[in-house]
């Protein structure tokens, strides 16, 4: 994931640059890479055809991929030399955000002040400009309908399993279970954190913020349906063509259209960023925590090596065709691992731990037992219900496809290849583990199946860099 997802902030970062103009570039049909099915906002209204398309499609395909130039995934192309210095951009900042760990002394020093505010800058920037878009928004004509759209509910739609597939995927996205990230972060915390008003908190502010998200994108959505006066679930699109795309094309049309540009794509790249930190943070975190004497104290390095190798192996999704790798790693890389890896975590707690010992220890770092409710969630609804969403995207999985070209057979091998390497970090970390545990086999799988029981002490969490610590006692 680390590799597809950065260049998507590089595409951001692509298009913030490009803001930095008189006229935005996707504003007319008249630049080089524009072909003679171009036409404007203006000229849609008036006369469109199935084979029409908008400068901001134009401008994303033909001038930011230059997708033109290349026949499929199977001829890539070389390396576009100016996404390229946009993904070297995007980590850059990454490195610089973790060469220092979440915690790297017991006070904020010189050292780490940069991580400081880069990580709560990308936190809390966004929210302001999800504010700042919304009253711009609501002001634009036809803003109210879609707005309207938004909040109609379709209720049929819930009879259908791809609704639900896409509705966990996102929360999974969002909220971060099945990447590492949450396990990471939540070990640099105290014994007796409350974690269950963390959890509270945080899923209630995510779901507050994608609707919120949701009156931003829609009232947008409204404007663009009354300029081309079509329906607006005509108009409204998924992906990246929604944020690259139909998002930019209504912006180039608002008055001081540079200054909503810049905003818009500053926030896309915070928001970017601030998913890397914690997916990448959660990688190094974990191998840093299994190899403490190696890694731990040469941090920096290693967070260094991560980053560059993780850069060299995204390269290939910046050349002419990276778009079709792109699209090949969105689909095959996350979604239903992360949904098989979630229940197995869940199954592996509430099945094979037990959710009333796991209820004891809750106890005693909170003081009290969970409810009623929350155990029943715990070890029948939610193993069950991701269970039989991960069964339905099995079943009803269709070969890939982008637009109107079909993927090989080949790519389509290499993607579930992608896929089968995710599932198969928990049935090979068993076995490793078997093979390496001394004991008999009956000794082996008891151990296994029960925790490795520490005293609080140890499992709080100690600074990453005791140079640091032992430098200013």
């Amino acid at each position: 994931m680390g590799m597809y997802y950065n260049t998507i902030i590089a595409w951001a970062f692509y298009y913030l640059f490009a803001s930095f103009t008189y006229e935005l570039p996707w504003t007319r049909c008249d630049n080089p890479w524009n072909t003679p099915n171009c036409l404007t906002l203006a000229e849609r209204s008036l006369n469109s055809t199935n084979d029409s398309r908008s400068p901001a499609q134009e401008y994303f395909e033909r001038s930011v991929l230059e997708i033109q130039r290349s026949d499929g995934i199977q001829s890539i192309g070389p390396v576009k030399w100016t996404l390229s210095f946009c993904l070297m951009a995007v980590f850059i900042l990454v490195y610089f955000s973790l060469w220092k760990g979440v915690k790297s002394s017991g006070k904020v020093g010189r050292t780490d002040a940069y991580s400081d505010v880069v990580v709560w800058f990308t936190a809390t920037m966004p929210y302001a400009v999800l504010f700042i878009l919304l009253c711009r928004g609501v002001t634009l004509e036809g803003s109210l309908e879609g707005i309207k759209y938004y909040l109609s509910p379709k209720w049929e739609k819930l009879l259908e399993s791809d609704v639900w597939i896409d509705a966990a995927t996102q929360i999974f996205f969002s909220l971060g279970p099945g990447f590492g990230t949450l396990l990471a972060l939540s070990s640099y915390n105290k014994f007796h954190n409350n974690c269950y008003r963390d959890a509270i908190f945080t899923s209630t502010i995510n779901c507050l913020t994608s609707f919120l998200a949701g009156f931003v994108i829609f009232s947008v959505l409204g404007y663009m349906a009354h300029m081309l006066k079509k329906d607006i679930s005509n108009v409204a699109t998924d992906g990246q063509g929604l944020v690259f795309v139909v998002y930019p094309e209504a912006v180039a049309t608002m008055s001081g259209s540079v200054f909503w540009s810049i905003l818009f794509f500053l926030m896309l790249i915070t928001l970017g960023l601030d998913s890397t930190f914690g997916g990448l943070e959660a990688m190094i975190t974990g191998l840093c925590d299994q190899f403490p004497i190696h890694l731990r104290r040469n941090r920096e390095i290693f967070v260094g090596f991560v980053v560059v190798f993780i850069y060299l192996c995204a390269l290939p999704t910046c050349t002419f065709g990276g778009y079709y790798i792109v699209h090949l790693l969105d689909s095959y890389g996350t979604a239903m691992s992360v949904l098989f890896i979630v229940f197995v975590e869940a199954a592996a707690v509430c099945w094979i731990y037990g959710a009333e010992r796991f209820s004891d220890q809750v106890k005693e770092m909170l003081g009290h037992r969970p409810g009623i409710f929350w155990r029943v969630c715990w070890k029948y609804i939610s193993p069950i219900f991701i269970l039989c969403i991960f069964i339905f995207a099995m079943v009803q999985y269709k070969d890939l496809t982008l637009q109107d070209y079909n993927y090989p057979r080949w790519a389509i091998g290499v993607g579930w290849i992608l896929t089968a390497s995710s599932l198969s970090c928990v049935p090979g970390y068993i076995i490793y583990y078997l093979i390496t545990t001394p004991g008999t086999c009956i000794e082996r799988i008891e151990r296994g199946l029960n925790p490795e029981t520490q005293t609080q002490q140890k499992q709080e969490r100690i600074p990453i860099n005791t140079r640091l610590i032992i430098g200013s006692a």
